[in-house]
């Protein structure tokens, strides 16, 4: 391999991160901008999310801790439902995306929902670690 074919692979790599930087996600102007954008209001969702789960973990322990064994169930029952959501999450976003199944605007549009329903979720969760104040 030449130096120009080893410089042309490298700027070929390296050239998607270099223009992630520079998408402007206040005002994204063609499809794989929107997607990258939905994509990372997602990714910031999540990390709301796991936060608020994170606390309100700790609020249940609390009130396990509080409870005689045989009636703990506190931090089970988080545990539990935030897997039922997270599998009701993903069900309810890929049929959101089936709405322009197989065109570009899918990825959006499923990266999007999830966003959305992660947020809103991050808000209840954040609310029901506030319970325990």
């Amino acid at each position: 391999m030449t130096r120009f074919q080893i410089a042309l692979f490298a700027s070929v790599l390296a050239g998607p991160a270099v223009q992630a930087q520079d998408i402007d996600c206040t005002n994204p102007q063609v499809q794989l901008e929107m997607t990258f954008c939905a994509q990372k209001d997602w990714k910031v969702a999540d990390a709301d999310l796991n936060d608020a789960y994170k606390a309100a973990q700790v609020v249940m322990k609390a009130i396990d801790a509080d409870l005689p064994d045989a009636e703990q169930g506190a931090a089970t029952s988080l545990r539990d439902g935030q897997r039922a959501w997270i599998t009701y999450r993903d069900a309810a976003c890929a049929a959101e995306g089936y709405l322009s199944h197989g065109g570009t605007i899918e990825p959006m549009v499923v990266a999007y929902c999830l966003a959305r329903v992660t947020q809103t979720r991050a808000q209840e969760i954040w609310l029901l670690s506030q319970q325990g104040d």
